[in-house]
């Protein structure tokens, strides 16, 4: 019944999604901690720099600053297919999703630098995506580098997707050395015009190479898992695998479209996985990256799953996670333990 009404997509369901994210925001609201909360005021990148500069005179602030940053990735997933329809149905049910998958991290409900790096890095999928079946070079590979150069400059670690315009090449076009150096110039052109600007404006570049190598190698991060939200956090990952085993089953038997988007979204899991499991630098904040094709692997299978009860008790599994996630912390003997 729940998945019934979510697959809908009137105005209601809209709303819905909405009064979902702000009760599992509720918490942040009722007790807005500022981003040296998690250290993110610590050497920020540039970008993060200025947004903290006009937006951290105030906890509450700060706080609605990444939730209203939250609401508009939600807004994204769902527009990206709504406008590539790669899913085949036009549903809200990519920003449910990742606002329940979001929610098993309520300390990190603050600003932090990932947040608009994610609404570059979907910007920047969604540019790739459009580059299919364009003739000749396609020049969108030097605008998805461009959004990419962007989001590290608020947080450095997405440097790394650049992989994703190599495979983007890979997946969507024939590979030809035009493109794979346009996206290499669009990926550097925002780096060059910041960093360019700070300079003539008579910063200590030094320092801001040094907050570059600590963001990217020397940050020390550590991330302490209890027992129950390691509990919340398999269970959310024995669903995604249930739901990308069944995308993989069927992937061949879609539209070319539709499977080169996926395929391309199971790459960005998979660079982001191991860019969480390989540097030291990166802690439980990327969270808000590695949800993203989940996201919609989920959804699709919410969509085209032919098992009649188990996709409704799917869902209401990632609700029950998502509170248990909000509640638990207000016992911290369990929630710490």
């Amino acid at each position: 019944m729940l998945l019934k009404k979510f697959r809908q997509s009137g105005p209601d369901v809209m709303i819905l999604t909405v009064i979902i994210l702000i009760f599992t925001w509720l918490g942040s609201f009722l007790h807005p901690r500022l981003p040296s909360a998690q250290g993110f005021d610590e050497m920020p990148m540039p970008l993060f720099s200025l947004l903290l500069s006009v937006s951290s005179f105030s906890a509450f602030f700060s706080v609605f600053t990444a939730f209203l940053l939250v609401l508009l990735i939600a807004y994204l997933l769902v527009n990206f297919n709504t406008s590539s329809f790669f899913i085949s149905e036009r549903t809200f049910l990519p920003a449910v999703v990742f606002i329940l998958l979001a929610a098993l991290f309520p300390e990190y409900q603050l600003l932090s630098p990932v947040l608009p790096a994610a609404v570059f890095l979907i910007l920047a999928i969604r540019t790739m995506v459009g580059s299919y079946k364009v003739h000749g070079t396609a020049y969108s590979f030097f605008d998805a580098g461009v959004l990419i150069g962007i989001g590290s400059l608020f947080y450095a670690p997405l440097i790394w997707m650049g992989l994703i315009l190599f495979a983007g090449i890979l997946i969507l076009r024939t590979v030809n050395l035009r493109e794979i150096i346009i996206s290499i110039f669009g990926l550097a052109t925002p780096l060059f015009i910041v960093y360019g600007i700070l300079y003539v404006a008579g910063k200590n570049m030094q320092d801001q190479l040094s907050a570059v190598f600590w963001n990217l190698f020397g940050r020390e991060t550590g991330y302490t898992v209890s027992g129950i939200k390691l509990a919340l956090m398999i269970t959310a990952g024995v669903l995604i695998l249930v739901a990308a085993v069944h995308l993989l089953q069927v992937l061949n038997m879609k539209k070319v479209k539709s499977r080169k988007t996926f395929s391309l979204l199971l790459w960005t899991f998979f660079i982001t996985l191991g860019i969480t499991l390989f540097f030291g630098s990166v802690s439980a904040e990327i969270y808000c990256l590695l949800i993203i094709p989940p996201s919609y692997i989920i959804t699709h299978y919410f969509v085209f799953s032919k098992a009649k009860r188990f996709p409704g008790i799917m869902m209401a599994i990632l609700f029950l996670i998502a509170a248990a996630a909000q509640v638990f912390p207000l016992v911290p003997r369990l929630w710490y333990h």
